[in-house]
């Protein structure tokens, strides 16, 4: 029953959020600095992720085949490589990397 729980609280915590984010006026949402946090915030978020998922396993850091993968995709972005090259290339290297036994 506890799992139903969780799940009825998560739901109603969803629909307060969007509900907030309904509520405020457009007059907050127009000012600079809002419009600047807005765009960067979602950047921001998405490396913090990415750092996240290719250095952490568990609470230790680690350098492995991923972090190669990430640097291969860094490079093809730097050589300004379509999305799907750059996907391509992390995935070629980090698969060489562990295939090598990195």
């Amino acid at each position: 029953m506890n799992i139903w729980i969780a799940i009825g609280v998560t739901a109603l915590g969803c629909y307060a959020v969007k509900l907030a984010g309904l509520l405020v006026p457009a007059g907050a949402l127009e000012k600079p600095l809002v419009r600047r946090l807005a765009a960067l915030l979602p950047v921001a978020l998405l490396a913090a992720l990415t750092a996240q998922q290719t250095f952490a396993d568990g609470p230790a850091l680690m350098l492995d085949a991923r972090a190669a993968g990430l640097g291969a995709a860094a490079v093809a972005l730097v050589l300004r490589a379509p999305f799907l090259l750059v996907v391509a290339a992390a995935v070629v290297v980090t698969a060489g990397v562990r295939a090598l036994g990195g």
